[in-house]
C-alpha cells in the first residue's frame, strides 16, 4: 500500500521531532510492505521567513494531493508581541484548519502505567483515566467576525459565531466516537451565560434520541474544568466548542504528567492533519532533548484514522509503553538519566524492526 505523506516540520523543535516519527513509520511500513511517499512543505515562522506566508498556496496543495498531513510545531519567539510583524506564525495554522476543513479536533487522554508517579495529581485519581475530547475546530470566538479594536485602541472585540450544522456534523462525531466506546457523552458548554452554548445544547439535545445507546450529560465549562482535575476516570467522551476544547484539552495534558506525551487528530473536509498536542518549544529547538513520543503517537493515530491500519498502529503503542517501561524517556520525564530526542526514536525504531 502506497501511503502518501505531507510533512509541515514547522518551527522550533518541530523538524527534530517530525524526523523521529517518519523514523518510525518507516519501520512499521517496512514491516508491513507498505511504502511511504513523503513531500515536505513550508509552514509557520520558517515560512514566513521564506516566502512571507505561514501557510503558503503550495503547502496547501501539498496537504490536498496528500493522504495525510505530519504536522511538528508552529511558533517562534521573534514574533510575540510584536506590533511591527504582518502575520504571525499561528495564522498559518488557523488558514491550515479552515482550508481543509478540519472542523474536528481528537485528543486521547491516558495514563501510562509506568509513569503515573510523574502526574501532578494522585496515583488514585488518574490510575486507569481513559477518555477522549473532541474540540470543534473551525468556528466560534477565534473565527468570528467582527474582530478588531476601536480606533483610539482603548476597545476591543471578539466574535464567538455558531450554525446548527457546525454543531450537528461535530456531535454526530462525538456520538459514533461514544459508541465505539464506554457509550457516555459529555457535553460542555456555557449554556446559562452564552447564545451560542444555549445553540449547543439544544442542537444536541435533539440529537441525542438518535443515538439511544449513549447515555449523554451537560456540563458547564467551568465545572467541567474541576471534574477533569479531580475525577478525570469519570469521563468518556467530550464534546466542545473551540476555545473550551483549546483550554481543556491542555488543562488535560498533565493528568500523563508530560505535555511531550499526547497526540492528536484534526480531521474534516479534506486530508486530516496529525499533530502533537504542544507548541514549538524553540528553547529547546536543535538541542535533541525534546520529546518526540506525542508526535510518533500522532503517527499512529494516521495509521488508524488516515489510513484504516490498526494494527500498525498498535505496533508504535506498543513500542512506545515498552520505551517507558525500560525508562528510554527524554529529560521532561526523567532529569536524572534522559535520553535524547534521536535516541528515543532509534529505539523505538530498533523495536519495531525487531520485536514484531
Amino acid at each position: 500500500m502506497n501511503l502518501k505523506i505531507a510533512v509541515l516540520a514547522g518551527d522550533g523543535i518541530g523538524p527534530e521531532i517530525t524526523e523521529q516519527a517518519i523514523k518510525v513509520i518507516n519501520a512499521v511500513c517496512q514491516k508491513n510492505n507498505h511504502i511511504p511517499q513523503y513531500t515536505y512543505a513550508l509552514t509557520g515562522a520558517t515560512a514566513i521567513d521564506q516566502v512571507g506566508d505561514p501557510y503558503p498556496e503550495e503547502t496547501h496543495r501539498v496537504c490536498m494531493e496528500a493522504d495525510a498531513v505530519l504536522f511538528g510545531a508552529i511558533g517562534d519567539p521573534r514574533f510575540d508581541n510584536n506590533p511591527k510583524a504582518k502575520t504571525r506564525p499561528e495564522k498559518g495554522l488557523l488558514a491550515m484548519r479552515q482550508k481543509l476543513g478540519l472542523f474536528a479536533n481528537i485528543r486521547p487522554v491516558s495514563t501510562f502505567k509506568s509513569l503515573l508517579h510523574k502526574s501532578p495529581l494522585k496515583q488514585e485519581l488518574v490510575e486507569g483515566a481513559d477518555f477522549v475530547a473532541i474540540r470543534e475546530l473551525t468556528g466560534g470566538i477565534y473565527f468570528g467576525r467582527p474582530q478588531g479594536r476601536s480606533e483610539d485602541g482603548n476597545t476591543a472585540y471578539d466574535s464567538c459565531v455558531y450554525h446548527r450544522f457546525e454543531i450537528e456534523r461535530i456531535a454526530k462525531l462525538a456520538f459514533e466516537f461514544a459508541l465505539k466506546r464506554r457509550r457516555k457523552l459529555t457535553l460542555v458548554d456555557k449554556a446559562n451565560v452564552l447564545a451560542t452554548s444555549r445553540l449547543w445544547r439544544e442542537t444536541v439535545q435533539e440529537m441525542a434520541p438518535q443515538y439511544p445507546d449513549v447515555e449523554m450529560e451537560y456540563m458547564f465549562v467551568d465545572n467541567a474544568a474541576m471534574q477533569i482535575i479531580q475525577g478525570p476516570k469519570r469521563f468518556d467522551v467530550i464534546v466542545t466548542e473551540n476555545m473550551f476544547g483549546d483550554i481543556l484539552t491542555d488543562e488535560a495534558s498533565v493528568i500523563t504528567g508530560s505535555l511531550g506525551l499526547l497526540p492528536s487528530a484534526s480531521i474534516g473536509l479534506h486530508t486530516s492533519v496529525f499533530e502533537p498536542i504542544h507548541g514549538s518549544y524553540p528553547q529547546a529547538a536543535g538541542k535533541n532533548i525534546a520529546n518526540p513520543v506525542a508526535t510518533i503517537l500522532s503517527a499512529a493515530l494516521m495509521f488508524e484514522y488516515a489510513f484504516n491500519l490498526p494494527a500498525e498502529a498498535e505496533m508504535i503503542r506498543k513500542a512506545v509503553d515498552a520505551s517507558l517501561e525500560e525508562g528510554v524517556v527524554t529529560e521532561d520525564v526523567n532529569k536524572e538519566n534522559p535520553s535524547s530526542t534521536s535516541e528515543v526514536g532509534d529505539w523505538l525504531t530498533d523495536f519495531i524492526q525487531n520485536k514484531f
